[in-house]
C-alpha cells in the first residue's frame, strides 16, 4: 500500500509539473507565407525575436559547401540601413545580445532586448532578410571569420573532428549529412560572390521562415509591428526539397582516423537513426541516457569507475529532420586496446536487447528529462528556440508541450525493442581515433 501510494505521490507531482510547464503560443501566417509564433511571458522584462531559416548544410550542392554556415556569419555584416560592421554595436548599446547558429537543416538567428526594444529587435531581423550586404568585402571577411572558427573547433581541438565533421561522412553514403557542416574551405575559397548572392536569393525568403517572439510584450503592438517590417516582403517560389534516401547499413564498417591534438585514443560506436520527429528517436533517447549519458549511466560505471578502462564514457544523439546520428564513445585508457572497450560496450548493449530495464532505471530517465525540460524552457531564448526548431523540422510547434508525456509514455519494452532495432552490430560504424604518433 507505501508503495502505491508513493507511485500515485509520484505520479500527480509529474502531472503538476509538467502541467506548471506548459507553454502557451499562438501562431499565424502573414499573407507572404511567413510563419510567426508568439509567445508571452512576462516574468521578466525581456523580448527575444528569433527568426529560422529552413535551409543548411545538407541543401548545398557539390562543391558549393559552406554556405549555409557562411550566412551565419554573413549576416551580422551590416544592411542598407544598418552601417557595416555596426549590428553589433547597436544590440549592445541597446543592452541586448544576440547569436546564430546553423546545422544541416536550418539557419537560426536570434536577439534578446529589453522589453522596451522589441520594435528595434523586429526591425533588425526584418533588415537582415530584406536588405543584408553581401558584397566582396563582406564575403573575404567572413571567409577568414569561417577558417578561423574551422581551425579551431575541428584541425586544432582534440576530438574536434569526431565531434564536428569526420564520423558523419562513414555514416551517410548518399545524404548530404556525410559533408562536413562547416562545409569544405576549398569551395568557400573558389565561390564567386554571385554564388554567395544565388544562395541568399534562393533560400532567403519569408515563406521559407518562421518568426518567434518570445517574453515580455504586448500581442496586439507585436502584431502590428511584424505586420509593418514583415508583410510586405515579397514571397518567392522555395526550391523542391526531396528526401534523399540512405540505405540502411547491412555489415559493420571500421575506420580509423589520426588526430595530432590528442594524446588518448577515443573509441566510438556511431549508428544513423531515425527522424527526429518519429518516436523511436525519443526511445533512443532514453536508451542513451541508461546506456552513457552521465557518470550513473551503465558504461559509465563500468568502464570508467569500476574498470579503469577509460577516462570517459559517453554519448550523444544528433537529432535531425531526415535521419539522426546516435554515438557512443570512450576515451581510452593506457593499457586498455580499443577492442577491450568494444567488448565491455557490447555487452551492456546487449543486455539493453535481451533484459528489460528495471522500474527505477526508468523513473530516473524520466526525472531527468524533466529537468532538462525545466532548464531548456527557463527562459525565453530557450523556448522560442524550441518553438521554432518544433514547427520547422518536427511539423509540430506544439511537440514543446509532449516531449515530456511522450518520454513517460514510453515502456520498457520499447526499449528493449529499440535496442534490438537499430544497436545491431551491421548497423554500425566503428571509429578508431587515434593519436597522430600511432601512424604506422
Amino acid at each position: 500500500m507505501k508503495k502505491s501510494i508513493l507511485s500515485l505521490a509520484s505520479a500527480m507531482l509529474f502531472v503538476f509539473s509538467t502541467n506548471a510547464q506548459k507553454v502557451e503560443f499562438e501562431e499565424y501566417n502573414l499573407d507572404n507565407g511567413m510563419h510567426v509564433i508568439l509567445h508571452q511571458d512576462d516574468s521578466a522584462p525581456v523580448v527575444t525575436v528569433a527568426v529560422m531559416y529552413h535551409v543548411g548544410a545538407k541543401d548545398e550542392v557539390d562543391g558549393k559547401t559552406g554556405m549555409a554556415h557562411f550566412y551565419e556569419h554573413l549576416l551580422f555584416t551590416g544592411t542598407k540601413n544598418i552601417d557595416r560592421g555596426k549590428w553589433s554595436e547597436i544590440t549592445s548599446a541597446r543592452g541586448g545580445t544576440g547569436n546564430a547558429n546553423t546545422n544541416w537543416d536550418r539557419t537560426y538567428y536570434y536577439q534578446t532586448f529589453p522589453s522596451n526594444e522589441l520594435k528595434l529587435a523586429l526591425w533588425m531581423e526584418a533588415e537582415r532578410l530584406s536588405h543584408p550586404i553581401i558584397d566582396q568585402k563582406a564575403v573575404d571577411t567572413q571567409n577568414e571569420v569561417v577558417k578561423e572558427e574551422k581551425r579551431q573547433r575541428m584541425d586544432n581541438a582534440p576530438y574536434g573532428k569526431v565531434i564536428y565533421g569526420d564520423v558523419y561522412s562513414h555514416i551517410f553514403d548518399n545524404h548530404n549529412y556525410g559533408r562536413p557542416m562547416i562545409g569544405y574551405i576549398k569551395d568557400l575559397d573558389a565561390a564567386k560572390l554571385e554564388e554567395f548572392q544565388a544562395f541568399y536569393n534562393k533560400w532567403y525568403m519569408p515563406n521559407n521562415a518562421v518568426l518567434v517572439v518570445a517574453g515580455d510584450f504586448e500581442k496586439g503592438d507585436a502584431k502590428s509591428i511584424i505586420n509593418d517590417y514583415f508583410a510586405s516582403i515579397p514571397a518567392r517560389t522555395k526550391p523542391e526539397r526531396n528526401k534523399v534516401i540512405e540505405p540502411e547499413r547491412t555489415s559493420e564498417k571500421r575506420v580509423v582516423e589520426y588526430d595530432a591534438n590528442i594524446q588518448l585514443p577515443l573509441l566510438g560506436l556511431a549508428y544513423k537513426t531515425p527522424a527526429m520527429s518519429e518516436r523511436d528517436a525519443k526511445v533512443l533517447d532514453v536508451i542513451s541516457t541508461v546506456l552513457s549519458n552521465g557518470k550513473s549511466s551503465r558504461l559509465y560505471k563500468k568502464l570508467v569507475d569500476d574498470k579503469k578502462m577509460a577516462l570517459q564514457a559517453f554519448s550523444f544523439s544528433r537529432p535531425l529532420e531526415d535521419y539522426s546520428v546516435y554515438i557512443i564513445g570512450s576515451i581510452v585508457a593506457g593499457g586498455t586496446s580499443n577492442d577491450d572497450i568494444i567488448k565491455e560496450m557490447d555487452e551492456e548493449i546487449l543486455k539493453l536487447q535481451t533484459e528489460l530495464i528495471s522500474d527505477k532505471d526508468l523513473q530516473k530517465v524520466r526525472n531527468k528529462f524533466e529537468n532538462q525540460f525545466v532548464a531548456s524552457n527557463s527562459s525565453v531564448t530557450g523556448i522560442a528556440n524550441s518553438l521554432a526548431r518544433n514547427y520547422m523540422l518536427v511539423g509540430d510547434t506544439d511537440r514543446i508541450n509532449k516531449e515530456l508525456e511522450i518520454i513517460n509514455s514510453i515502456t520498457k519494452e520499447e526499449v528493449r525493442d529499440v535496442a534490438i532495432k537499430y544497436l545491431a552490430k551491421n548497423r554500425r560504424v566503428i571509429m578508431d581515433y587515434l593519436p597522430e604518433s600511432q601512424k604506422k
